[in-house]
């Protein structure tokens, strides 16, 4: 596949996951629809591990990788099902943004050589001031809509402390192996807790949820990693971050023209500060640095040119 292509699919694929989400819930409870994507996706990954040979290594990184990575997907995917059900859909996109700006910080108290400047101190100041608006602007929504914001924190939090453990160990397993095995740990453990829960099984499903469930399972959690996966490994790491930029203004859109979500100023104010935090955090010490030489020169030019008007100066009373 081409990365164009490949990097348009991931858009796509994560502008409409959020609505997917919301829609795979409807009359069958968020649990049912969550259980039913994983369960899916697990056997999805599992037949196209075994199509092309993939082999997952079992030596006690991987294993340690295989539990982060498990654990971290159960707990980041039950929380954004669960908030699902107090904000639009857009809101998860526009939350889900803050994730690099936590992973980063995460990153600079957990792995040796990595620390915050500056930029990137700015840039997270400036999420947490968007979520504080979307916070504020909530109230409208309702009292739920805090708690499916919290839920979206919560979500945030385990899925970057998931991303930090995994490079922590840095087993060197690759993406589908992961992606593969945290479905499998994941599958079980939803079912564990549908059991648990006591919740009955639904009479029927709704087309639209059906639908949802079997987008999810296939495209939204197996397709997505493979193409993100086949991105990552062939565009600069920067160029990819720029995806987060893009998937959750399209998200809201979405939400608005297919579910008739509110749009309210204070969601696209928000939106603008958690975005614009993310492009500080992402790109910010990058564009100081290329300024830096362009502003080096213009100061040695000015010195140069004093200096000689100086000399000229001193030239003309001399004589």
């Amino acid at each position: 596949m081409s990365v164009p292509a490949a990097y348009i699919g991931v858009i796509l694929i994560w502008s409409t996951t959020p609505l997917a989400i919301q829609w795979s819930g409807e009359r069958v409870g968020f649990l049912y629809g969550l259980t039913s994507r994983m369960l899916l996706g697990a056997v999805v990954a599992l037949l196209i591990t075994a199509l092309f040979r993939v082999r997952l290594p079992w030596h006690v990184g991987a294993m340690r990788t295989y539990l982060a990575a498990g654990l971290g997907l159960f707990l980041a995917m039950l929380s954004v099902y669960w908030a699902s059900r107090y904000i639009p859909s857009g809101w998860v996109s526009v939350l889900f943004g803050l994730a690099p700006i936590a992973t980063g910080a995460m990153a600079s108290a957990g792995l040796p050589g990595i620390r915050l400047g500056a930029t990137r101190i700015g840039g997270t100041l400036l999420g947490v001031l968007g979520l504080a608006v979307m916070f504020t602007g909530s109230q409208t929504l309702g009292p739920g809509a805090a708690y499916g914001i919290a839920g979206m924190v919560f979500s945030v939090t385990a899925y970057s402390a998931s991303a930090v453990v995994i490079k922590r160990i840095d087993a060197g397993v690759s993406g589908l192996a992961t992606t593969t095995a945290a479905l499998c740990i994941t599958a079980p453990l939803l079912v564990l807790l549908y059991l648990v829960t006591g919740e009955p099984l639904p009479a029927t499903v709704p087309a639209r949820a059906a639908a949802s469930i079997i987008y999810l399972g296939v495209v939204g959690s197996v397709l997505g990693f493979a193409l993100y996966y086949h991105v990552l490994r062939h565009v600069e790491a920067t160029r990819v971050a720029l995806i987060t930029l893009v998937t959750p203004v399209i998200a809201l859109l979405l939400g608005k023209l297919l579910n008739n979500e509110p749009l309210q100023a204070a969601v696209w104010i928000g939106t603008a500060f958690i975005l614009s935090g993310l492009l500080v955090f992402e790109y910010g010490q990058g564009a100081i640095d290329r300024l830096r030489p362009a502003t080096q020169l213009r100061r040695a030019r000015q010195l140069s040119s004093q200096e000689l008007q100086a000399s000229s100066s001193r030239g003309t009373a001399s004589r």
